[in-house]
């Protein structure tokens, strides 16, 4: 499991790139409650997580580095002033410091249970707002897949079993190479079962309805495990 957006940490020298305190708890900063979720998860299936706990305003994590959505000048309406005028040199440094250590971490991992001849099921861990520009959005969760929707098509089966839940097929994001990275470079290229999961973040913002979320998924993938694994 990895979760690419868990923190809102920035390094002392980039002074909190100019943004206030109240700004670095919003979900520009981080996944709010994903990484809390995703924790529960692994402890409930005994898996293998890799948290990412710097803000992705620092480096987005979920990025091709050098990409516009890399290192982000602006994040929906709020500027970010330490982004502004960031140089290649600065900008290779973030990518060497922050995120190529937790991508290392990554490779390792799953290098490791291929060399084990371990089955391996990736699962990168999100959370969304409830409303973006004025949108309400209905769902309480979402699944996101690009070529390889093997995985994401059980657990929408499970999961849509209860009607009191809706869940989106691709929303309210999807995935593709341009603006993705975990999920191309991992699930796709190695050839492993995958999926992005995004939960609405005030539904986990209890301890309470993490654990929810946390059982309801840990019973979604061992069915699906089941299913899908010989």
């Amino acid at each position: 499991m990895t979760c690419d957006h868990a923190g809102a940490l920035v390094p002392r020298r980039l002074n909190s790139l100019g943004v206030s305190t109240e700004d670095l708890q919003r979900h520009i900063a981080w996944d709010i409650g994903a990484g809390a979720v995703a924790g529960k998860l692994a402890a409930r299936l005994d898996a293998f997580l890799i948290l990412q706990t710097y803000s992705r305003l620092v480096i987005d994590c979920n990025r091709p580095p050098g990409t516009a959505e890399s290192i982000v000048r602006l994040s929906e309406t709020t500027r970010i002033p330490g982004n502004e005028s960031v140089s290649a040199v600065d900008a290779l440094a973030r990518e060497r410091e922050v995120f190529r250590p937790y991508h290392d971490r990554i490779r390792t991992e799953l290098d490791t249970r291929k060399a084990q001849h371990r089955c391996t099921i990736l699962i990168a861990m999100h959370s969304f707002v409830p409303s973006f520009h004025g949108y309400q959005r209905p769902w309480h969760a979402g699944l996101l897949y690009n070529r390889d929707r093997r995985l994401a098509d059980v657990l929408l089966h499970f999961l849509r079993e209860d009607p009191n839940l809706i869940i989106g097929a691709n929303e309210p994001y999807s995935v593709d190479d341009e603006t993705d990275y975990t999920i191309p470079e991992y699930g796709e290229r190695r050839g492993l079962l995958h999926v992005g999961v995004e939960l609405r973040q005030d539904l986990i913002a209890e301890r309470a309805a993490q654990d929810e979320w946390a059982e309801r998924l840990g019973r979604a993938l061992a069915y699906a495990s089941a299913a899908l694994i010989q």
